[in-house]
């Protein structure tokens, strides 16, 4: 079962405005990139479903997440069928994230109150997601897409909640040019987390770029 509903999770992606994404088969790895993040700040984090086993490592870090990450809420991503979401919400992950948008998803997402965010390439997918009760919806890939994209589908639809994922850097300009467009919160990848960092086991320097990334998204946003 979650460890957060709906509302608080939303909570927790709105109030620091970036979802860290990451995979590693190796459960050991996960956890410190996990407690990381968790370290600079970091209250939501997506655990891609990527290959083999990636439900048993998920399995692993959730466990270890609910002792060293109290406040952490841990969700999946790259969910692209409802029997996967049933997978991953049994097994306690928060929220639910997929490339692309299946409404038989939303279904399995709402009897549970997990929030469920589909990758929308358009405004009319936003408004199709929207129709389903899906609060926060993805801009993907957002590198294709760009800021404007968010910016112009704001205008008529202001209500929108919407997370970017896609080319997202932790750099300065890069983040204010999406917090500037109107986005809730941004989901970052392997900018995020160098293979020769990970490769070190630098965690402290995955802590001090999640900080940093952060700092400057409460910056865009003041």
């Amino acid at each position: 079962m979650a460890k957060f509903d709906k509302i608080e999770v939303l909570s927790k992606i709105g109030s620091t405005g970036m979802v860290p994404v990451f995979y590693s088969k190796d459960a050991e790895t996960a956890k410190n990139v996990v407690k990381a993040c968790y370290d600079g700040g970091v209250r939501a984090f997506e655990f891609t479903n990527r290959g083999d086993f990636a439900h048993e490592v998920f399995a692993e870090v959730v466990k270890f997440a609910a002792k060293e990450c109290p406040e952490l809420a841990l969700g999946v991503g790259s969910v692209v069928d409802p029997a996967t979401a049933a997978l991953y919400i049994q097994l306690g992950a928060c929220f639910v994230v997929g490339p692309l948008f299946n409404p038989e998803i939303a279904k399995i997402c709402n009897r549970r109150l997990v929030p469920y965010t589909p990758g929308c390439g358009s405004v009319s997918e936003v408004g199709f997601a929207q129709e389903v009760g899906c609060d926060l919806c993805k801009v993907f890939p957002g590198d294709v897409l760009g800021p404007k994209l968010v910016k112009g589908l704001k205008a008529p639809m202001p209500w929108s909640k919407l997370m970017v994922t896609g080319g997202v850097s932790p750099d300065e300009e890069n983040l204010t040019s999406w917090i500037k467009a109107g986005v809730y919160c941004v989901g970052m990848g392997s900018k995020l987390f160098p293979k020769d960092v990970v490769a070190a086991g630098d965690w402290k320097a995955i802590s001090d770029k999640c900080a940093e990334a952060l700092g400057y998204i409460a910056k865009a946003r003041g």
